[in-house]
Order: C-alpha cells, then structure tokens, then sequence
C-alpha cells in the first residue's frame, strides 16, 4: 500500500471520528464531562485531519499532469483553501475556550495570521471561480465569501475588546459551526457518493457543498437570538457600572 493510500484511510478513519464525536458533543449538555470529552476528542480529530488533508493535497498539486486536467490544479488550490478557512474554525473554537478571560491573547499573532491568510486566499479563490474555472464555478465563489467575511469579521472584532465578557461563547459555537460544515461536507460530498452512487450528480454534489454552508446560517442565527439575553443582560450590568461612576463622582 502506498503512502498515499495510507493517508487516505487515516483521513477517512479520522473523519468518522470527528462525524461522531461532533454530534455527541452537540446533543450533551453545555459544559458536562461528556460534552468536554467529546469536543475534545472532535478537535483532535480534525487536527489529524488538517494534517493528513495538507499531506494529501500537496502531493495531489505536485503530481504531473497533461494539460487538458488543468482543472485539477484549480481544484488543488481550492482544497488548500478549505484547509485555511477550517483551520481557523478549529483554532478559534479551542482558543475561544481556553482564552475566554483574556481577548488580547484570543486575538493575538495567530488570530490574526489567521485573518490576513482568510482574506487572501478567499480572493484568491473567488478570483479562479469568476474567471478561471471550467467546473464547479459557483462553488469556488459561494465558498470564497466564507474566507473574505470571515477576515473582515475577524478585523472588526480584534479592533476593540468586546463589552459582553460571554464574547467567547459566541465565537466558540461560531467556529464549531463552520468545523461542523467541513465534516458534513466531506461525508456528504465524498463519502455518501461512495455509499450511494445515485447521489453522485451533479445537482446533488452542489447540494452536498452549498446546503451545509447554508444551514450554518440558520444555525448561527438560531444560537445568536437563543444567547441573546445574555448580551442584554450584560448591556443592563454596563449601565448599571456606569451610573454609579457618575453617581460617586458627584
């Protein structure tokens, strides 16, 4: 078996690992012993992915090929692209835990390293599925928006530290979306083709990578109304500070 090979069953065994794990932490409750084993277990699992996917895609980009698949290179790119963007989830949905006492730090070299490559490689992305591409066009730009909103949301929130000191629930379950996307995505998109050849069309392969990226939304929207009272409360606690520093001040 080749090194190859070997990669790709690793990254599959991974994978399966991260599916599971993913829900289990999702359904257990907030905080208990099963949801903290879980999500870690989850984002060990996802390094090993990011490692085993990076692996994989350079020697994919650095095989020869005739230039009638030049498409492949594109494709190249486009996977390096989604290591970037998923990196980030993994990294902010850990760092968002582990430095919910301290933005600076949350925010710091790797935060925004993170941002500038975001930014630059969802242009770049966007730019070969506007003018480059012969395949899978509107996936490279539905895509792109992911890396280029996501570095000008990054920007906005490392400017000024947030008032709501629950900032970091926010940003942790914002990242444990989009880690969630990557791992339906690749079960959807390579693995349930595999299974069930009938969904390997080109409609449903569109839906497989655009209806994840969409139900994020929801889910987003969902977990920012449902910890909504929370930031109000917290707006409630500032006023509060503040009238009576103007109060003492008197």
């Amino acid at each position: 078996m080749e090194f190859y090979d070997l990669m790709k069953y690793g990254h599959i065994g991974l994978g399966s690992l991260a599916l599971a794990t993913f829900w289990l932490s999702g359904f257990s409750r907030k905080g208990s012993p099963v949801h903290k084993a879980s999500g870690k277990l989850y984002l060990l699992a996802m390094t090993g992915i990011l490692i085993s996917a990076s692996i994989m895609i350079a020697i994919f980009a650095l095989r020869p090929r005739p230039a009638s698949m030049a498409f492949l290179g594109d494709l190249a790119a486009f996977l390096g692209y989604l290591v970037v963007i998923t990196s980030t989830s993994v990294w902010c949905s850990w760092r968002a835990i582990r430095d919910k006492q301290n933005w600076a730090r949350y925010t710091g070299p790797v935060y925004k390293l993170l941002m500038v490559m975001n930014g630059l490689s969802g242009l770049l992305i966007a730019y070969i599925g506007l003018f480059v591409a012969e395949q899978m066009a509107l996936i490279f730009v539905g895509f792109s928006m992911v890396g280029i909103f996501g570095a000008i949301g990054m920007w906005r929130f490392s400017r000024q530290a947030p008032a709501n000191p629950g900032w970091w629930l926010k940003e942790h379950f914002g990242a444990m979306i989009g880690n969630g996307v990557a791992t339906h995505i690749a079960f959807l998109s390579i693995g349930l083709p595999k299974l069930v050849p009938l969904l390997s069309g080109p409609v449903q392969q569109n839906l497989a990578w655009l209806g994840p990226l969409a139900l994020s939304f929801v889910a987003a929207f969902y977990l920012n109304r449902k910890y909504a009272p929370a930031r109000k409360a917290v707006g409630q606690v500032v006023t509060a500070s503040a009238k009576s520093r103007s109060a003492a001040s008197r």
